[in-house]
């Protein structure tokens, strides 16, 4: 047989598109050429196939080699086509019968040796090879553990291309893995030990990192240096509640992309926290390039993203902050096509008050008012009014640092928190909405309705704070959050008081 065919897959963004590897050999001016919208090093290939068939103890024909990769439209890239292009050849020359191959999907790259390494977006990929109705897929060993996250799969890992050759000449038996069984239930070790109880008093901030956390709501810390934000901030996974095994397949997807999941324990059992220091470039926290892949925010989904020193990130990269914080998503427009990426996060922000950090106290601070308003303006009124809670972490005192008193561990704060989404749970079960922070505008109608007093206290509030209706919509989410961490079904007015709290830093700060 001259002709065969070799499912694979290309990864564009997060979006698998299933790729025909088809090659020809016939008589010929002997040569091996290439084709179907490759870049350099999918045409690079061609070495690397014809060295390792060769290394492997297989002599290709002089005769003229043609591999198509199919559709033509869709742009291939990355070193994973190496296997399926030296199984679709090996086919072709009847080195085994191309039978073998149907409903079989095959990644990997190919060292000159013959050696299979592993390939990025293995998860992804054998995910969207289940939903094409394909039975198996062929990976480098290297990646066997992460395709087998999805279930109902037979997953063949291969270290070498003579092993797969044998294989589908029956001439070896590899044992094949049944996805799913294993793996889905594996926790990881908490290796991080972070505990608030490290942390001495600030309890107003402690209170409200639990509200943020128990509503998915959006945080920004503002205090002194030395007050404690980082410390606070870099403990929010330690109260997060463990994602589902849903969440941890999407999660664990977005990495494998990126190539960054663990080769022997690849599931994400515990949720990202992204730290992202202040020179970061657009590109980089929202995803980008020519070919875009996705960035810091979306690493962050179904997690935590803390942006320290807020107020030295460039200004033009704060604003793309914007839409995702509100769509839950990022739409990235190319000539090549629309990029889609999930953007589902915690965003947790910490900065000083002034460039010294010691604003409001003047015998302090060194700053004049127009440094002051300078670098509190580096932070827009839009940003803001993104944020749903706004809390000053004033400077410890020496009393509240030697203090005996215990404080409250993380393990008790996370169990407040996950009863609070228990029942934000169970109020949207028939919607796809996971916390207070989802509610649109004709949700919070039904779901933070206001008695009479709580109504009136609500309408000076907004008076007296010079509140935006995005603000106003906010103060509500936080408010019901408030209220299911009481327990309590309806919004009372302490609850709406200490909501109305968190947004007082606003006036404070900026003047607005």
């Amino acid at each position: 047989m001259s002709f065969s065919t070799v499912l694979s897959a290309a990864i564009r963004g997060l979006h698998i598109d299933m790729v025909h590897v088809e090659a020809d050999v016939s008589n010929g001016l002997p040569m091996f050429h290439m084709v179907g919208y490759l870049s350099s090093e999918v045409k690079e290939a061609s070495e690397r196939v014809r060295t390792a068939i060769r290394n492997a103890g297989i002599q290709m024909p002089a005769k003229k080699v043609v591999v198509n990769l199919a559709p033509a439209m869709v742009r291939k890239k990355g070193a994973s086509f190496d296997l399926p292009i030296a199984l679709a050849i090996l086919a072709s020359m009847g080195i085994f019968p191309e039978r073998r191959l149907r409903d079989t999907l095959v990644v990997g790259e190919l060292s000159l040796d013959g050696r299979v390494k592993a390939v990025p977006g293995v998860l992804p990929i054998v995910t969207r090879a289940k939903e094409e109705g394909c039975r198996r897929c062929i990976l480098p060993e290297q990646n066997a553990r992460e395709g087998a996250l999805v279930k109902g799969m037979e997953i063949l890992g291969v270290g070498h291309l003579m092993e797969a050759c044998r294989y589908l000449n029956d001439e070896q038996k590899i044992r094949a893995v049944i996805g799913g069984a294993e793996y889905q239930t594996h926790q990881e070790t908490e290796e991080d030990l972070l505990d608030y109880c490290d942390i001495q008093g600030q309890e107003a901030v402690k209170r409200a990192t639990e509200v943020a956390v128990a509503g998915g709501h959006n945080l920004l810390l503002i205090g002194p240096p030395g007050s404690g934000k980082s410390m606070m901030a870099k403990r929010v996974p330690t109260i997060l509640p463990p994602p589902t095994l849903e969440e941890s397949i999407e999660i664990t997807k977005i990495y494998s992309v990126l190539g960054m999941v663990d080769k022997e324990r690849p599931l994400m059992t515990g949720r990202p926290f992204r730290s992202v220091h202040h020179t970061v470039t657009k590109s980089a926290l929202i995803g980008g390039g020519v070919f875009p892949v996705p960035g810091e925010i979306s690493l962050s989904h179904g997690g935590v993203l803390f942006l320290d020193e807020l107020a030295e990130f460039q200004k033009h990269v704060l604003e793309v902050l914007r839409q995702p914080l509100e769509e839950r998503k990022i739409r990235i427009t190319r000539t090549q096509g629309n990029f889609v990426f999930p953007a589902d996060f915690i965003l947790i922000c910490a900065m000083n008050p002034c460039p010294c950090g010691n604003y409001p106290d003047y015998n302090r601070c060194t700053c004049t008012p127009a440094q002051i308003r300078q670098y509190l303006g580096k932070v827009s009124q839009p940003f803001l009014d993104r944020i749903d809670i706004c809390v000053e972490a004033p400077r410890i005192q020496y009393e509240e640092l030697t203090e005996g008193k215990k404080q409250e561990s993380s393990a008790q704060i996370r169990e407040r928190v996950c009863a609070a989404r228990k029942v934000q749970q169970k109020r949207y079960e028939d919607q796809s909405i996971l916390t207070n922070s989802m509610l649109n505008v004709g949700e919070l109608k039904e779901v933070c309705y206001l008695g009479g007093k709580e109504e009136l206290l609500m309408r000076k509030a907004f008076a007296a704070l010079g509140l935006t209706a995005r603000t106003y919509h906010k103060i509500l989410k936080v408010a019901r959050t408030i209220a299911d961490l009481e327990g309590c079904g309806t919004i009372r007015e302490h609850h709406l008081k200490e909501a109305i709290g968190y947004r007082t830093m606003d006036k404070k700060y900026w003047g607005r």
